[in-house]
């Protein structure tokens, strides 16, 4: 039975939080607040169907009238040439890797491209199943893809075709795992990567987290004692 009486320790303070509450749903027939032109581009989308037909083009997802082009991987150069060269997106803004964690088609590679003379922006994705992590790269098209592409198949394994330096931009070239795919523990693995010693005399350190999986990690300086004056 809990002991009542004033000598019992008081309740832990409750820490205030301060959630940011979440949008109503928003109905096709009202306005979405997030919503911005530039994102809208129903006439590269018809002039991207007209050039390429309607099986390689789509499906069109758009949210807060920000439009998302699927096309197939193997045409994503022809595509991206295409939107740079017909259409005026000159400028790849970023270009990455997401894992959906699903048994097909497990991968994305998102390409976000800019045309500033008519302020437009679109979205192109391409899906990756497991079984083929090979992607063509767009580098001939847009220079700026190579270091988006060589991080992408640092973190996650997936293959460029044709691109001109592809190899690992963080990782040593010989680490065996992909730190953004979702089966990568968070703290890493123990063992995998040697990291500088903590201490100048000290050894490699073989596990980036060391405390967290139960051993004290070496200080890398000694503090001076605290002399007491009193």
């Amino acid at each position: 039975m809990p002991d009542n009486d004033s000598t019992s320790s008081p309740d832990p303070e409750v820490l205030n939080f301060h959630y940011t509450p979440a949008d109503a749903a928003i109905s096709g027939s009202e306005e979405n607040p997030h919503a911005k032109a530039t994102t809208h581009c129903p006439d590269t989308l018809n002039a991207l169907v007209d050039a390429f037909g309607e099986d390689a083009i789509g499906p069109v997802e758009t949210y807060a009238n920000e439009d998302t082009v699927y096309v197939p991987k193997s045409r994503i150069a022809d595509v991206c040439r295409f939107l740079r060269e017909e259409q005026g997106f000159a400028y790849l803004a970023d270009l990455g890797g997401i894992d959906r964690f699903t048994q097909e088609d497990r991968f994305e590679v998102f390409y976000n491209v800019v045309n500033m003379e008519a302020q437009k922006r679109l979205r192109v994705k391409i899906r990756v199943d497991e079984d083929d992590l090979h992607v063509p790269t767009v580098t001939s098209v847009y220079r700026s893809a190579n270091w988006n592409e060589r991080e992408a198949y640092d973190m996650l394994g997936l293959i460029f075709d044709g691109h001109p330096d592809l190899r690992r931009m963080y990782m040593p070239e010989d680490f065996e795992y992909y730190p953004l795919r979702k089966e990568f523990p968070q703290l890493g693995v123990p063992g995998s990567l040697p990291l500088p010693p903590q201490a100048p005399d000290g050894e490699l350190t073989m596990d980036p987290f060391a405390a967290a999986h139960g051993s004290k990690p070496v200080k890398s300086y000694e503090e001076p004692p605290v002399e007491d004056n009193d």
